[in-house]
């Protein structure tokens, strides 16, 4: 049996499991969109001009489903355009939001509609807020804004409403400005201070409706509402109870090492999604009580980040692959606003994969390397097929929500890393 002095030269072999979550869907997310959009009591007139704010996340058929939005909007004899609903996302420039969007298909040539990207805002009334409240400038010129997004738990704090079209009208509308003014007062500013911006700019604003949309466990949606603005507001909440149940979860709850291949911002906001991995990195937020993971190693950087590593932070061990994809003003300017400043620590690097497993086996406190739980996953998004170590495989035996899929796993030694971890 190996020991820790051993640990350099000894790698678990991996078994590839399937865990199943439930997964209702939407087969044709367009054509719903289209449906609800026409049954809206809320709709613009001929020759008005429609700002349609979209973010800077990855969903599920987001060209889709701004294409139409744009149709339908033209549909009403009204004059769409995109503008960028992100917050300081995108490096806090007009044009680092832009390709942002660009980078999903979100463009003039890919949605039939011009994209109008600017940082400036104008100051709506402040009402008796204690901090102002702003709106982007291209869309308050509009006669409308429509705004679509994605609701589900935020990676930052956990409150009544969370990440979703609420934020977004405080915060993505409210662009860097909004971000630091809320950022700045750390959970506070987000948990309680941005409902209560968002409802004033509800109340001051030109916006008509919002598109909420709900993902399942796989990422794919499985509910879309139009949402009248004076009600965004009430029915969110049903999407985020709904969003929150539907998340996915590691199979375990102890876990010495965890291998991401993957983080990014279409990922999540922070990289790995705190929800998932149940760390925070938040000062004044607690980590999760569970999932309780010794070592977390990322191995890459998706290209859609365009260098923001925003979260690294929250991993042990990153390889230099990885380190050498960041740019550091991007991420930077996402965590000087969000006031974390865990999370764009760097972690440990290693050179390759075969050292990442070795650094991992060696520093995660497991009494005995040959029964490490190690669980390997894509990404935080998408954690229904993972590989796992033998003593994580007999675990998840005979549960009824899990498939062995690997009868005769092949050890897996430090020459052969690279290799058996490609995708």
């Amino acid at each position: 049996m190996p020991s820790l002095r051993d640990a350099p030269t000894w790698c678990p072999p991996l078994t590839r499991v399937r865990v199943t979550f439930p997964r209702p869907r939407i087969e044709d997310p367009a054509a719903e969109l289209r449906r609800r959009l026409d049954a809206s009591p809320a709709r613009p007139g001929s020759g008005e001009a429609v700002a349609i704010g979209a973010g800077s996340r990855g969903i599920d058929h987001f060209a889709d489903l701004v294409r139409a939005t744009v149709d339908w909007v033209t549909s009403c004899g009204a004059k769409p355009f995109i503008v960028p609903a992100m917050g300081s996302h995108g490096g806090a420039t007009a044009e680092g939001q832009a390709k942002v969007l660009a980078s999903y298909g979100v463009d003039e040539a890919g949605v039939g509609a011009p994209v109008r990207s600017g940082m400036e805002v104008v100051e709506l009334p402040q009402g008796d807020l204690p901090v102002p409240c702003y709106f982007d400038r291209h869309a308050f010129g509009a006669d409308h804004t429509i705004l679509l997004n994605r609701v589900k738990p935020h990676t930052c704090f956990h409150g009544t409403y969370e990440s979703g079209l609420m934020k977004m009208v405080a915060i993505g509308l409210g662009k860097q400005e909004q971000a630091l003014a809320l950022h700045g007062l750390g959970s506070r500013g987000l948990r309680d201070l941005m409902p209560q911006v968002a409802r004033q700019t509800l109340a001051t604003s030109n916006i008509l409706l919002g598109i909420g949309l709900v993902e399942n466990a796989y990422d794919e949606l499985c509910r879309i509402e139009v949402i009248p603005a004076p009600d965004i507001p009430g029915r969110e909440l049903d999407l985020i109870a709904e969003a929150r149940a539907r998340m996915p979860r590691l199979p375990l709850d102890d876990i010495d090492i965890l291998i991401v291949d993957e983080m990014g911002k279409n990922i999540s906001g922070v990289g790995m999604d705190p929800n998932i991995i149940g760390r925070m990195g938040v000062p004044d937020l607690p980590d999760a009580v569970t999932p309780r993971i010794g070592i977390i190693y990322v191995r890459d950087l998706t290209e859609a980040s365009h260098g923001n590593g925003l979260g690294v932070g929250l991993a042990d061990l990153a390889s230099r692959r990885l380190f050498e994809k960041l740019d550091l003003a991007a991420t930077y300017e996402n965590l000087y606003t969000s006031t974390y400043m865990a999370r764009g620590k760097i972690p440990a690097l290693v050179d390759d994969d075969a050292q990442g497993l070795v650094f991992a086996v060696r520093t995660c406190r497991a009494p005995d390397p040959e029964r490490t739980v190690l669980l390997r996953i894509r990404n935080t998004l998408h954690i229904d097929e993972l590989w796992a170590s033998p003593e994580a495989v007999r675990q998840l035996q005979g549960r009824d929500d899990v498939e062995i899929l690997d009868t005769d796993p092949e050890p897996l030694g430090p020459d052969r890393m690279l290799k058996a971890f490609d995708p």
